[in-house]
């Protein structure tokens, strides 16, 4: 399996010995959940991704397709989450072929998790691994030194105090569809509202035994307002404190003319400024 590429080392060792802040990877922020239901599992998340304190992308994608019946909800590094889910999507197919039946929810968590586990953290995944396999409903977290937790409802990224306050709350056992989808669809909220790295709009993938349904932009809490006036200003609301108008053959005083009709020799195309007549 290919390792890390540190081909751009001595680029950013330049970079910074001549003054240039280090280049910076896009994180997610991220309030990202799960939650088991009666059927099947409802998986969520914000869209927010952010660039140290600058909001990156509003309407960032963070649920991964791993197979038709596995989803997966990434927060961290927006490359690695993007990448590690897209590799282990292409080994489950190909293990999926070579066995002949359908991928496993417990493999593809083994496969994130030894993948992570081999890099000892330098990737910043966090997932979030949910689906529906014939041996029944499943919900994994893994985290980025390869660790998992298997729940009933899961929690993650910076904003997942808030939403854990929501499941707290609101998580009872055997909830129906709608049920799961509200409490997910309110725990992503509370970290939207309470969590500065995350924002902007709501994502859902609910998955049965059949299929798995994708919501993009489930609820769109952040809708641009129109503005309450208008911020045109009618001309000559700005006053004039001096005007000066400047005769053509006192403009060599401030800037040098060219005529275009008879080029001054040494200039290039391009040099050449048009001056309007007084």
């Amino acid at each position: 399996m290919p390792g890390f590429d540190f081909s751009n080392y001595a680029r950013n060792a330049t970079l910074m010995a001549h003054g240039f802040p280090a280049p910076q990877a896009i994180s997610t922020g991220t309030t990202i959940v799960g939650c088991i239901y009666d059927g099947g599992v409802v998986i969520a998340a914000d869209t927010r991704a952010t660039d140290g304190s600058i909001v990156a992308d509003k309407n960032c994608e963070k649920l991964h397709y791993i197979s038709p019946n596995i989803w997966c909800a990434g927060a961290g590094t927006a490359a690695d989450t993007e990448f590690v889910t897209a590799l282990i999507c292409s080994q489950l197919e190909l293990h999926s072929l070579s066995t002949g039946r359908k991928p496993r929810v417990i493999t593809c968590m083994t496969l994130l998790k030894q993948h992570l586990f081999r890099h000892q953290g330098y990737i910043g995944a966090y997932l979030v691994v949910a689906g529906v396999d014939p041996t029944g409903v499943h919900l994994f977290t893994v985290h980025a030194h390869g660790s998992t937790d298997k729940l009933p409802y899961v929690t993650m990224g910076s904003g997942s105090l808030a939403a854990m306050a929501i499941f707290e709350t609101q998580w009872k056992q055997d909830m129906t569809r709608d049920e799961a989808v509200k409490v997910c669809s309110d725990a992503i909220l509370a970290g939207i509202f309470n969590d500065l790295g995350s924002g902007s709009n709501v994502d859902i993938c609910v998955i049965t035994p059949e299929k798995a349904t994708v919501h993009r932009n489930f609820i769109t809490p952040n809708e641009r307002a129109p503005k309450e006036q208008s911020y045109k200003f009618a001309r000559g609301t700005t006053a004039v404190l001096m005007e000066q108008l400047i005769p053509r053959k006192d403009l060599s005083k401030y800037v040098t003319i060219v005529d275009l009709a008879g080029k001054a020799e040494g200039t290039v195309e391009g040099d050449a400024m048009e001056v309007d007549v007084l």
